[in-house]
C-alpha cells in the first residue's frame, strides 16, 4: 500500500494493488489494438459502417475495463479503508459517491 506524500492518512485512502489489474491491462491493450485497427481502416478509406462497428467494439471494451476497475475499487479499497485503516466513514462515502459518477 502507498499513500500520497505529505497527506494526512486519516482522510486519504491507501493505494492497494489488486489481482484484477493484470486482466484490466489485457483488456485495455486489446482495445488499443482495435483502436489502431480503426485508424488503419480510416486511412484505407474503408466503409463508414465497418469503422463505426469497430469503434463501438472499442468503446465497449474500454467501458468494461472501467466497470471492473470501479467495482474492484468499491469492493476492496473502500472496504479496506474503513475496516482496516480506520478511515472516517464519511470520507469513504464521499469517495464512493465520487467514483460512482464514472459508472
Amino acid at each position: 500500500m502507498t499513500y500520497p506524500q505529505g497527506e494526512d492518512t486519516s482522510t486519504v485512502m491507501a493505494h492497494v494493488s489488486h489481482p484484477t489489474h493484470p486482466d484490466i491491462i489485457k483488456r485495455l491493450k486489446r482495445a488499443d489494438g482495435h483502436l489502431r485497427n480503426v485508424i488503419g481502416m480510416m486511412e484505407a478509406d474503408r466503409p463508414c459502417m465497418d469503422i463505426v462497428q469497430q469503434l463501438h467494439a472499442v468503446e465497449r471494451a474500454v467501458a468494461a475495463a472501467k466497470k471492473v476497475l470501479v467495482h474492484d475499487h468499491i469492493d476492496h479499497c473502500l472496504k479496506h479503508a474503513v475496516e482496516d485503516e480506520g478511515l472516517d466513514p464519511r470520507t469513504a462515502v464521499d469517495e464512493f459517491k465520487e467514483i460512482t459518477k464514472y459508472l
